[in-house]
């Protein structure tokens, strides 16, 4: 016989769930803090909207605009908004404001008072830069020029260039070239940076010193300005101190030109920078032998810029130097061999 069916373990798998039943929340008894958002009321007070068109998004009037519409509306003649309101009407009648204003409105005041002024020019006005006028802007400014007309080609704001562009006209002639120059004979084992700095500390020692006295003796160059302007401009003090001392020429040994193996002496001229290189050299060497006023890295460019105002005042010793050079080339210009004309 086939085994009996037993309900009560068949239904035992079965899950069952019973109803949920309902409870009543208890309210709190104190009352709770209000939220700290506030909820949108319409689509145009939310943030993304447009409010351009609301009635406070719009500016505020200028003082003119307000006295316009207060005469609408009291029938009388407005101020003309082109030009604004002038401040002499504003404070007209008020005491307090006019002891406040500026010196010069006071002064502006006074004078309009005692003789009237042209008609049609105001000095001051209330007018706001959102009135264009034209082209552009004039805030009621007297003697105002519009802006200079669009330029003919388009794209170009300041004018072409004209040609032929100078040889000099690039980043690598900004400096003056005695200046340059100076810099590249001041600098050590490639420090340009360092020499830089010398020679700023050089022009400003320059610009710095007092008048020098110029020796009757040993004047500078022609037509160099008077002692008192020197230290207004450090870089013609510099040049004016190089190229007074600077040699014309130099001398040349040529070995067995004079026979039996004896050398003759040959004077060279020499062009502008080469002049200039052997006087800067003297001057760097005269310097160096200097002794150092103190200490710190800046003590060689004080002794080269006090070997400079030495040179000037001819004090230093490379005048003789310079002398010395000049009588041995007149001495020896008869060993110079010009070449035969054809």
């Amino acid at each position: 016989m086939p085994p009996r069916l037993n309900l009560l373990s068949f239904a035992r798998p079965i899950p069952y769930r019973s109803r949920p039943s309902l409870q009543c929340l208890a309210r709190p008894t104190k009352p709770t803090a209000p939220s700290q958002f506030r909820l949108y009321s319409g689509a145009a007070d939310q943030p993304s909207a447009d409010r351009s068109k609301q009635p406070d998004a719009k500016p505020l009037p200028s003082v003119s605009g307000e006295a316009a519409q207060t005469a609408e509306i009291m029938g009388e003649q407005g101020p003309d908004l082109e030009q604004g309101t002038p401040v002499e009407e504003v404070v007209k009648g008020d005491k307090e404001a006019l002891e406040k204003l500026p010196k010069v409105l006071q002064d502006s005041i006074k004078i309009k008072s005692s003789t009237s002024a042209p008609k049609g020019s105001r000095s001051y006005s209330t007018s706001t830069t959102s009135e264009i006028s034209g082209d552009g802007f004039d805030m009621g400014l007297v003697g105002f020029s519009q802006p200079s007309a669009a330029p003919e080609i388009p794209g170009v704001k300041f004018g072409l260039p004209t040609l032929p562009l100078p040889r000099d006209g690039n980043m690598k002639h900004r400096y003056d070239t005695v200046v340059d120059q100076v810099t590249n004979l001041l600098m050590k084992h490639g420090e340009k940076s360092v020499a830089q700095r010398n020679m700023s500390l050089i022009l400003q020692h320059l610009r710095t010193s007092q008048i020098p006295t110029i020796n009757p003796a040993r004047p500078l160059l022609p037509g160099a300005p008077p002692p008192s302007h020197l230290p207004l401009n450090p870089i013609l003090y510099l040049t004016l101190a190089i190229d007074s001392v600077a040699p014309l020429l130099r001398i040349r040994n040529q070995k067995g030109a004079a026979g039996g193996g004896v050398a003759l002496q040959i004077p060279v001229p020499l062009g502008i920078r080469q002049r200039r290189r052997t006087a800067v050299e003297w001057i760097l060497k005269a310097a160096s032998k200097r002794r150092n006023k103190g200490s710190g890295k800046n003590g060689f460019a004080q002794r080269v810029a006090d070997e400079l105002v030495a040179v000037v005042e001819g004090r230093s010793g490379v005048w003789d130097r310079r002398n010395g050079i000049h009588k041995l080339a007149v001495a020896s210009r008869a060993n110079v061999v010009l070449p035969r004309k054809r």
